[in-house]
């Protein structure tokens, strides 16, 4: 039997993040995931430099790794079907990483011992430890596995009571000539019905689109619309031979699931962390496991749910949960909204700087 004292079961930016504080402060510590690193992490993958700063790592440093980092300066927003919305900055605003890379340059540096391709089947409590997969003892388990995390799901006890955002995405390196999109500047297509919203974001010479929607009803139709709208567009030369990749996430807030128990914590996607407001997790999840790892630090070996209660009043005080989304908006508020995201300075002020880029935290 093996023993740690953490094992974090996720190799996300969440897990790293909190393999990382914990290494830091001369912890053994061990993350397994059913992936193998690098892993086909597809997503629309930009990060603010908020997230630069929770992980104290200089964007010069990681672009000197060779990986891929193109800078965003500007956005082009618009309702499909209506004239968009260009919105310069003067400086560099966000960066747009690859998942494939960003995940597994965090894993690496975190210097914890990786357990990959190794998915956790059993999760047992014995006295005072958790034995996982009948191999592993540890007296402290994080659930960083995302949506579908085994730990948030045996923590919780029960299905959800609320249905996730769900997201169809792909991305692909492009032939020379074969998309019109800048670099620089992210597109985004609000859906008509405003329940999400689709993107296209280049990544230096890969190119990364997809959608997102609140409403499951349907979901097919509009990813076939909006490939069919990237075709005609010249955005992407074809988009027959796409290869989507589906996920999911809760974009509540704190709240959707419970965060602590005797022994556990759950971060990142699999404790519903996801900004509402734009769908974007890494920033919440890598700040939600240096948290998580602070906190344990701060226990001194007292693991019970009461002594990891800090963890959830901080997370509940950042991540307020937000209120149930109506199962479909008023004819008028979608008028009203599709009015505002006309307006330059709603999107501008609102929509970018407040919900997408976070600049005011």
């Amino acid at each position: 039997m093996r023993s740690c004292d953490a094992l974090i079961v996720g190799g996300g930016p969440a897990g790293s993040s909190c393999a990382r504080a914990l290494r830091l402060a001369g912890w053994n510590v061990v993350v397994i995931d059913r992936a193998r690193f690098p892993r086909d992490k597809v997503c629309g993958g930009w990060v603010t430099p908020g997230v630069f700063r929770a992980l104290e790592l200089q964007p010069d440093e990681y672009r000197a790794t060779g990986l891929v980092l193109q800078e965003i300066t500007g956005f082009r927003t618009s309702v499909v079907g209506q004239r968009d919305v260009e919105t310069n900055y003067a400086n560099v605003v966000s960066y747009a990483i690859r998942r494939c890379e960003f995940d597994t340059f965090l894993l690496r540096r975190a210097q914890a011992s990786v357990l990959d391709n190794r998915p956790l089947a059993t999760l047992t409590r014995r006295g005072d430890q958790w034995i996982a997969n009948d191999e592993i003892a540890t007296p402290v388990v994080i659930g960083a596995g995302g949506h579908f995390c085994p730990v948030a799901r045996q923590l919780q006890g029960e299905r959800d009571r609320v249905d996730p955002v769900v997201a169809k995405e792909a991305e692909f390196l492009l032939n020379r000539g074969d998309s019109s999109v800048d670099g620089r500047m992210p597109e985004l297509f609000f859906c008509r019905d405003l329940e999400g919203y689709a993107w296209c974001v280049r990544k230096g010479d890969y190119l990364n689109i997809g959608i997102g929607r609140r409403a499951h009803d349907g979901f097919a139709d509009h990813l076939d619309d909006f490939a069919a709208f990237l075709t005609s567009t010249g955005r992407v030369a074809g988009t027959s031979a796409i290869r989507w990749r589906g996920h999911a996430y809760h974009a509540r807030g704190a709240g959707v699931r419970p965060l602590v128990g005797n022994g556990v914590l759950i971060v990142g996607d699999a404790a519903g962390l996801a900004y509402p407001e734009s769908g974007e997790g890494i920033r919440p999840a890598v700040e939600s496991g240096i948290l998580a790892a602070r906190t344990l630090i701060a226990a001194r070996g007292r693991y019970t749910g009461d002594n990891l209660q800090p963890y959830e009043a901080a997370m509940y005080a950042e991540h307020r949960p937000s209120a149930p989304t109506p199962k479909a908006l008023s004819p008028l508020v979608k008028a009203a909204g599709r009015m505002l995201l006309r307006s330059r300075t709603f999107t501008r002020h609102v929509m970018l700087d407040r919900w997408f880029l976070r600049s005011a935290s």
